[in-house]
C-alpha cells in the first residue's frame, strides 16, 4: 500500500512542477512585443530610441521592459513623436496561481510581465506650414494674428454679440 502511496505522491508532485514549469515559460509572453507604426502620408523615416528603423508602415519588435520614444518624420511635414509606456499584463494572474514566486521574479525582471502601450500608432503629419497640429491623439489648431498667404482658408471666427 505504501508503494501505491508513494508513487501517487510522485506522480502528483510530478505534475505540479511541470505545471509550473510550463506556467514560467509560457503563460507569459516573451520579452519583446510588435508594435505597428504607420503614418499618412506613408513613407516616413522611424526612429526608435535615436535608431533608424525603417520607413512606415513598420512592425517593430520592442523591448517589453524599457520604454520607447518613438519619432516619425519626413520632409515638408512636421515631426510626430509618442513616447510608450509599459502596463502589468494581465498574464501575471495566471503566473501567480502556476508559476508561483519564482515566475514572478523571472518574468519581472526580465520585462515579460509588461505590455507596451500603444500597441499601434497610426499618425498623421502635418504640413510644415500648417496651423494645425496633431499630438498625442489631439487636435491643435494654432492662432495667429495674420494669415500666411500661401494657407488655405477653411473657416473664420465671428465675435458673439
Amino acid at each position: 500500500m505504501s508503494s501505491l502511496r508513494g508513487r501517487i505522491v510522485t506522480f502528483a508532485t510530478l505534475c505540479l512542477l511541470g505545471g509550473a514549469a510550463w506556467a514560467c515559460a509560457s503563460i507569459m509572453h516573451g520579452t519583446s512585443q510588435e508594435v505597428g507604426i504607420s503614418s499618412q502620408p506613408t513613407g516616413a523615416t522611424i526612429t526608435i530610441d535615436g535608431q533608424p528603423m525603417g520607413v512606415t508602415p513598420v512592425a517593430a519588435r520592442l523591448r517589453r521592459k524599457d520604454t520607447h520614444t518613438i519619432r516619425i518624420t519626413m520632409d515638408g511635414y512636421q515631426p510626430f513623436e509618442v513616447v510608450t509606456t509599459r502596463k502589468t499584463s494581465g498574464w501575471v494572474w495566471g503566473n501567480i496561481v502556476f508559476g508561483g514566486l519564482i515566475g514572478l521574479v523571472v518574468d519581472f525582471s526580465n520585462g515579460a510581465a509588461y505590455s507596451v502601450k500603444p500597441e499601434e500608432i497610426a499618425s498623421t503629419l502635418a504640413s510644415a506650414h500648417s496651423n494645425i497640429e496633431v499630438r498625442d491623439g489631439m487636435l491643435y489648431v494654432i492662432l495667429v494674428p495674420e494669415a500666411d498667404p500661401s494657407w488655405e482658408k477653411i473657416g473664420q471666427l465671428k465675435p458673439i454679440r
